[in-house]
This record gives structure tokens, sequence and C-alpha cells, in this order.
């Protein structure tokens, strides 16, 4: 007995070059027809600055903390250790700069092993002597 078929049925097959070639003049018709169009900038009318005078810059007041935590203002030894006479430290200080009515800015720079306690006694003088603008001086770590 045959059991096969005699006549075999083929697969369906779908023909992609046709397909390819439609899509290719497609594409070609796109191009060609595509007009590339630049906009213009934006009309912006830029302020204009009236420069003046700089302004006098902010008398600074340097306090230092080193890591046995002795402190120094304007890198000037002080021998005080609370809040109260460091305070009067900075007035003299803001008072020896001529600039008596000047509001400093008060730029703390402290050891790394400098105890916490010394610098919230500068934060402390500092508000004692009525002092709002203070800062951290602090330095950039070199590549290792």
């Amino acid at each position: 007995m045959n059991f096969r078929k005699r006549h075999g049925r083929e697969d369906p097959e779908i023909n992609l070059i046709p397909f390819i070639d439609v899509l290719l003049v497609i594409l070609i018709f796109l191009m060609v027809t595509t007009t590339f169009s630049r906009f213009t900038a934006l009309q912006i009318t830029l302020p204009s600055a009236d420069a003046e005078k700089a302004q006098e810059q902010p008398l600074q007041i340097n306090v230092g903390i080193d890591s046995q935590n002795r402190y120094t203002i304007n890198n000037n030894r002080v021998p005080v250790q609370n809040p109260e006479a460091l305070a009067a430290e900075l007035v003299a200080a803001v008072n020896a700069s001529g600039r008596k009515n000047a509001d400093p800015v008060i730029a703390i720079a402290a050891d790394a092993t400098a105890t916490h306690q010394t610098v919230v006694n500068v934060l402390d003088a500092a508000r004692i002597a009525g002092y709002a603008k203070v800062t951290f001086v602090a330095q950039t770590r070199g590549k290792k």
C-alpha cells in the first residue's frame, strides 16, 4: 500500500522582493520631496546692565581652630575658651578693622580633629556679638 500522496502540496511562500522594491521607492520619494527648513532663532531682547561701582567686599573675620582646640582670629592667637570672651574678641577684631558698623562674615576654619564644642563656641560667640553671617571654610580633597 502506498500512503504517499502523488501530488505534494507546496507551502505558501511570500515573495519579499516586490515589497522591498515598493518600500525603497517610497523612501526615495519621501527623501526627494522633503524640504528641510530652518527655523529662525527666537527674537529675544536681552536686558542691558548699567554698570555701577562694584560693591564693597564684606568684612570677613577668619576664626581658626587647631587640633589642640586653640582659637585664632585673623591669624592672631586668642587665649580664650568660653563663648562670651570669644564674642568680645570678635567685636574687637571688627573694631580694629576700622569698619565698626559693618556686618562681618565670620569664616570658621576648623581642624578636622578639633572637637565639636569648639566650633559651637564660635557659633555662640557670633550670636552673642550679633553677627548673623557665619560660614565654614573647607578644602577639597586631592586625588589619591
